[in-house]
């Protein structure tokens, strides 16, 4: 395995080191990275990211980002990574809840950057439920 995959968070370097392959959420759905692929920069979107070290499935929930690709490297910045014992699942659904009340109340001529910062909520709390509950 010589690609190697680093994921980081405003807090913290969550991985790295080097894997077999990486799938990632991507804006235009997901996308598999094996060594040799084509350089390319591209934007990171919540859901699911898969990626395959010493034989075993490592899955974390993401949030919005980028990733940055070339031949041996996948570097990815975002703001969330979360593997399923981290996620609370209650907390998720709250947090989740309260964003789509929010969003039933506003109206489309409110602040754009209110009514993506909501949509981008529901979308990383919905990442972390599905990882959540499909690994139960």
């Amino acid at each position: 395995m010589s690609l190697h995959l680093e994921i980081v968070t405003p807090e913290r370097t969550v991985f790295s080191g080097p894997v077999g392959n990486v799938y990632m959420p991507g804006s235009n759905g997901e996308m598999g990275v094996l060594e040799g692929h084509a350089a390319l920069i591209t934007a990171l979107e919540p859901g699911e990211l898969r990626y395959e070290q010493g034989g075993q499935i490592h899955t974390l929930a993401v949030g919005s980002g980028f990733a940055e690709i070339t031949q041996q490297r996948v570097n990815l910045l975002t703001d969330m990574a979360l593997g399923e014992d981290e996620i609370d699942e209650a907390q998720a659904e709250e947090a989740m809840k309260r964003a789509q009340e929010k969003l039933a109340k506003i109206s489309h001529s409110d602040d754009a950057e209110d009514l993506s910062h909501l949509r981008a909520t529901i979308a990383k709390s919905m990442a972390q439920l599905n990882l959540k509950r499909r690994m139960h």
